[in-house]
């Protein structure tokens, strides 16, 4: 059967489906209607087509399973429409005016004659072409949302397509559907694929064997790291996807590829003479930081500063004596342009950074100190002193006209105003940030990198610190002395013989550092989640959102997915005073512990410093905050970060956060808790690694706890595989330090 009315009320709605609860007025009758719906808002009228079905729970309900949007016909429903919010400055004083002066002539105007509007009170003739302007805007967002949702794509990543292509979207989507794999983030291969078959689109097209070049390099990148793929081994992995055999079809695959080389996509490049295909702007990337890194090695034409009896003013002043391999990390930092100071916990890298600090202050040197993560920031400001910044806080988001030429406000033509710049945690910054740092730099500043070797390198591609090291090009001061340790603490002491591939202490005795036996995968969870809800709290005096669950895996019993939904449950349960959205298979709630889990350079965010309001740009992939508000009508949400940030989610920006009671191991990299849990289960020997564990147990301040098998444990800290990431920095670096070097000789 067929109703139609206009939506009074949404009672629940998942932006990333579109599966939406709503009343509509039905001949003068609410009527609760379920069902998928590409745009929801109070006043639209609906046409729609299914069934009365009774739920147990909330009595009859509507269930449709076909609708279209229609303008309403009634002069109330027509006002109610313009008054919704729908279109940008007719708010309900001035939907009451047009509708009274046009009556059921309304829409024609609007449509046909946006400029009759100015007939109306308090209405110009620049707001009346606007009215008319986004009240098409409007039907062509509708119109293409509803072609894009035949294919299954939700209406997040239909609005998204359409910001990018606009009124050429169907058209666009129609003639190419691949397109969407390179101008479209999220829009994978097998999305453009089922659509290309839907219309007909030969599987031997040119297009096709194009985005399964380009899907297959943008894996390499994404999801491992590379920032380049050699060729062979590219083309094999298209030819899984594609089902094409390249014997047989050598020729397209070579078209195919030189598409993507002459649109400058790619570079076709030899190394160790075969060839491979790296990404353009990920060389660009990797030969700007070589470019620059080499730069500043030779162009500080310095004497070598004595330093020691600084040294020893700083050792007599905090009642402390330096190892010689920490004075001389001292020494080369304050004389060399680019140096990295490389240790595990405890070998003194903070008290390090404390001295040169000292000392570039008793040289009337401005410095700065940076880390890739918030939490990172405020561990080097706390233990410093000084202020510490993120990175891209310190390179402060480009916005406005700034914004359309380059991304961040300080680059190569407006860099820092410093001497030197410290940068933490070093391990986990990527190549593309390393780049955009770099730029950054003014040609006579010290940069000091400090990080650990052993810990998993940076979510996003390159490799930098380890090619940085292997290159043999920049001064690193290797520390291996641990100091940092009391008598009954464990966590640096079973850290380093992790890192050693020998067995933590286990044996329950320490302060800080616990094993709890468990065989099953349920009773490893549930030890977890009760230890995170009860026993630690009560242990430690900590707020259970304190405690970090680090887990290897995603899936799986004892993977985050299913770790967040319990420890939700127990920690944030559904009450009626609980405003909650539902994101794909995740539902957030007021009060949720929350990730960012993507750069973001546009969402804007507030921040009290003292009693000034501070505003900027930008939320970072790791972001850590708690869900305040949830609007129903909206859809927005609204998260305070940990650094006091508080920023405002569009429904659209929704599913860029993870629930973050339990997060990934990798995820975690730059940051520090007072008390970590792990699971220690099987799983892939790819991923379950020494420097994985090892990365785990450093994340923790307080205190270290493991639940599971020892076997399992065992298997780890023995398992040394490393993933070999082809990267082409410290080849890059090679060679632009022999070219500046040949400049300066």
């Amino acid at each position: 059967m067929q109703i139609e009315g206009p939506i009074e009320d949404i009672i629940f709605r998942n932006e990333q489906n579109g599966y939406t609860v709503f009343i509509i007025d039905f001949k003068s009758t609410p009527v609760t209607c379920v069902g998928k719906l590409v745009s929801a808002n109070v006043g639209e009228n609906l046409s729609l087509e299914g069934e009365y079905v009774k739920n147990n729970k909330y009595g009859y309900q509507f269930a449709f399973t076909e609708y279209e949007i229609t303008l309403p016909k009634t002069l109330a429903g027509i006002e109610k429409y313009l008054a919704s919010g729908l279109i940008k400055g007719v708010g309900p004083v001035t939907a009451r005016n047009i509708v009274r002066h046009f009556k059921e002539d309304t829409f024609d105007i609007i449509e046909m004659s946006p400029s009759s509007l100015a007939e109306v009170k308090n209405i110009s003739l620049k707001k009346a072409l606007d009215i008319g302007d986004k009240f098409k805007e409007l039907k062509k967002v509708q119109n293409t949302v509803m072609f894009l949702q035949k294919y299954n794509i939700t209406t997040n990543m239909a609005l998204k397509i359409y910001e990018v292509y606009g009124a050429k979207t169907i058209d666009t989507v129609k003639n190419n559907p691949y397109r969407m794999v390179e101008d479209i983030d999220g829009i994978g291969f097998l999305t453009a694929d089922k659509i290309a078959k839907s219309i007909g689109i030969p599987e031997d097209s040119e297009y096709r064997v194009r985005a399964g070049i380009l899907h297959s390099l943008n894996h390499a990148v994404e999801k491992t790291g590379n920032t380049y793929m050699p060729k062979g081994l590219l083309l094999n992995q298209a030819e899984t996807i594609l089902e094409i055999e390249q014997s047989a079809h050598k020729k397209l695959y070579e078209d195919a590829l030189d598409g993507l080389t002459l649109d400058k996509t790619v570079m076709i490049m030899f190394k160790d003479g075969q060839e491979i295909v790296v990404p353009s702007k990920y060389y660009f990337y990797e030969n700007s930081v070589a470019q620059k890194l080499a730069l500043l090695n030779h162009s500080q034409i310095i004497e070598k500063q004595d330093v020691d009896d600084e040294i020893a003013f700083f050792e007599q002043h905090n009642h402390i004596v330096f190892h010689e391999e920490q004075k001389n990390a001292i020494r080369n930092s304050i004389n060399s342009g680019v140096s990295v100071i490389t240790g595990g916990p405890g070998t003194g890298k903070t008290t390090i950074i404390k001295c040169i600090i000292e000392i570039l202050k008793q040289n009337n040197k401005k410095f700065m100190l940076l880390a890739p993560t918030g939490r990172a920031s405020k561990r080097m400001a706390d233990s410093t002193g000084e202020e510490a910044k993120t990175i891209h806080r310190a390179l402060e988001v480009a916005q406005g006209d700034l914004a359309h030429l380059s991304r961040f406000v300080y680059n190569e033509n407006n860099p820092f105003k410093t001497d030197a710049v410290i940068v933490d945690e070093v391990s986990m910054v990527d190549v593309s940030l390393m780049s955009h740092l770099c730029k950054a730099l003014p040609r006579d500043c010290k940069l000091i990198l400090v990080g650990d070797k052993d810990q998993l390198p940076s979510v996003g591609a390159g490799n930098v610190l380890d090619d940085i090291l292997k290159s043999g090009k920049i001064t690193v001061s290797m520390l291996t002395k641990i100091y940092r340790q009391s008598d009954d603490s464990l966590i640096i002491t079973n850290a380093h013989l992790i890192n050693s591939g020998k067995m933590p202490i286990i044996d329950n005795t320490s302060k800080d550092f616990f094993f709890e036996e468990k065989s099953e995968l349920d009773g490893i969870k549930n030890s977890i989640v009760d230890m995170v809800v009860k026993r630690l709290p009560k242990f430690t005096g900590l707020d259970s959102y304190q405690i970090q669950v680090l887990a290897p895996l995603k899936a799986g019993v004892c993977g985050i997915d299913n770790l967040n939904r319990s420890l939700q449950e127990n920690l944030n349960p559904p009450a009626i005073t609980k405003m909650e959205t539902v994101v794909g298979n995740t539902i957030f709630r007021v009060g949720d512990k929350v990730m960012q889990t993507a750069n973001n350079y546009n969402l804007v965010w507030k921040k009290m410093n003292g009693f000034i309001e501070e505003e900027g740009e930008g939320v970072f992939n790791g972001d850590i905050g708690v869900i305040e508000l949830i609007d129903y009508q909206t859809g927005e949400v609204v998260v305070d970060f940990e650094d006091g940030r508080r920023c405002l989610y569009p429904r659209t920006e929704i599913n860029q956060l993870s629930l973050a009671y339990a997060i990934t191991i990798h995820k975690s990299q730059g940051s520090e808790f007072d008390v970590v849990i792990l699971p220690a289960i099987a799983g892939p020997s790819m991923i379950l690694t020494r420097n994985l564990i090892y990365t785990a147990v450093t994340r923790a301040k307080k205190m270290v706890v493991i639940v599971g098998e020892k076997k399992n444990l065992k298997r780890m800290v023995s398992n040394n595989y490393t993933v070999q990431r082809f990267t082409l920095l410290k080849d890059l670096l090679v060679s632009s330090d022999k070219k500046i070097s040949e400049l300066f000789d």
